[in-house]
């Protein structure tokens, strides 16, 4: 916070006259603090916090961050010093999380308010719990100790508020959610008339950071079989219930089972026992066929209640040199339960995963 400001008055004091903006958390797609409220929300229901879950915050939606960059340019005559500028929804930061969590159809999260400030501690937690780096989540929480609460409204005078009003807080998070370009006229509010332009900005951007939004890991290996066809492997990766092609590491593969079962895995009995005959969203033991192109592409999601959500994608695509084939696992963690589920299975895939495709490779060459 007292870097923010020294920022400020560096541009009040050059030479040149500047308006400087002081705003508290702003909520859009991208932004240190709405993705930390994000990540808690998604992952925690249950949320020990120091004391600084008390303090009171007033959160500004980026759409009027921009209204308020963009009108600065048409302000006349000299000026030169800085404004508080918010939406004068004043919450806790308690009651960001529970708010954020109900818009975003959650269950109810319980932030508990522990009588410590531990702004290391408690930096260093939000660190291991959220995709967010150390390096951030550190002075994010340190610049939580106090209140982030506009102390003035000159601004008014300068530049009066939107027409149709300052979003809330719950507007705000409704945009960063859903997304305002393709929710107009769905979203069912009395201010939705009023998005523009600038209401954009609240969406994921491309150019934000890997940890904004959803966090996806990703296994990704490519292969090329100058000496099969994707029809050949094809072969081997329809007989997905067909145990004895998938035991690269039988050990392992054992284990691997074991414990999709301790976390709730659908089983490996369920559904045929083949691809060969089947459709998209049929079930194929513990997977369900999200995607299928039959001899070159299959999308299967994992049936395992708390772990998250994970994809594995097989690809064979026939070239001049031989076949590509590409082997990809995606995770999407959800929830303590599922990073300790991932947690759990990274050695064994790491040790399963190496092997795969090369075994998939072998099985077809048996077969020709």
């Amino acid at each position: 916070m007292r870097s923010r400001a020294h920022v400020g008055q560096i541009f009040i004091e050059a030479p040149v006259d500047a308006i400087v903006f002081q705003a508290g958390i702003i909520i859009g797609a991208g932004s240190a603090s709405f993705e930390m409220i994000r990540h808690l929300a998604t992952e925690l229901r249950w949320i020990p916090a120091p004391n600084w879950v008390s303090n009171r915050v007033e959160p500004l939606a980026i759409r009027d961050v921009l209204y308020y960059l963009v009108s600065a340019v048409e302000v006349l005559g000299r000026v030169n010093r800085s404004f508080d500028i918010g939406s004068g929804d004043v919450l806790t930061y308690a009651e960001v999380v529970k708010s954020f969590s109900r818009i975003a159809g959650l269950k109810p999260r319980h932030v508990f308010n522990l009588p410590i400030p531990a702004p290391l501690l408690s930096g260093l937690w939000v660190g291991l719990v959220t995709p967010l780096p150390l390096t951030l989540t550190l002075p994010l929480v340190q610049s939580l100790q106090e209140d982030a609460v506009a102390d003035e409204h000159a601004i008014d005078s300068l530049i009066p508020p939107p027409a149709a009003g300052l979003l809330t807080y719950e507007q705000a998070v409704e945009l960063a959610l859903f997304r305002a370009a393709e929710t107009e006229g769905a979203i069912g509010t009395d201010w939705e008339a009023d998005i523009d332009e600038l209401s954009e900005a609240a969406d994921s951007l491309p150019i934000d950071p890997h940890w904004a939004g959803s966090q996806l890991i990703e296994d990704d290996r490519a292969f090329v079989f100058p000496d099969l066809r994707a029809d050949q492997l094809w072969t081997i990766v329809a007989s997905i219930g067909w145990e004895r092609w998938w035991n690269s590491q039988p050990p392992a593969s054992k284990l691997r089972r074991l414990q999709d079962r301790i976390f709730g895995s659908a089983g490996p009995r369920r559904g045929p026992r083949f691809l060969t005959g089947v459709r998209e969203g049929d079930p194929i033991a513990c997977w369900t066929i999200v995607e299928m192109e039959p001899t070159s592409r299959v999308l299967l999601r994992a049936e395992i209640e708390h772990a998250g959500d994970i994809w594995l994608e097989f690809t064979m695509t026939d070239q001049a040199t031989g076949c590509s084939f590409r082997q990809r696992a995606m995770f999407n963690p959800s929830g303590v339960r599922s990073r300790i589920y991932w947690a759990a299975v990274t050695p064994l895939r790491r040790k399963i995963f190496p092997h795969l495709a090369q075994n998939i490779a072998k099985a077809a060459r048996r077969l020709t």
